[in-house]
């Protein structure tokens, strides 16, 4: 499980990265890379880290999913993922 102030942080940056978007993508139509060295850092969306939709989980990240490799074992095991069998582990 993540830290809450890890998870926060995560969403801080998130928030930044849809804020400055449209600037970021104009200045670097128009090349001025001064302007993008004065926004701030956490606005470039290189930033942004995957993270467990469930426990925050920043490594084993499914992108079909959004969940982690473990979190998804779990759910698949319960039944809660539709589709999926579990033939071997």
């Amino acid at each position: 499980m993540a830290k809450e102030s890890i998870k926060a942080r995560e969403v801080k940056r998130a928030r930044l990265v849809e804020k400055y978007a449209a600037k970021r993508a104009q200045l670097k139509a128009d090349g001025d890379y001064i302007g993008l060295s004065r926004l701030p850092r956490n606005s470039s969306p290189v930033r942004l880290h995957n993270r467990c939709k469930i426990t925050g989980r920043p490594k084993g990240y499914m992108r079909q999913f959004g969940i982690s490799r473990i979190t998804f074992r779990e759910m698949a095991s319960a039944g809660l993922i539709p589709g999926i069998k579990k033939a071997s582990w």
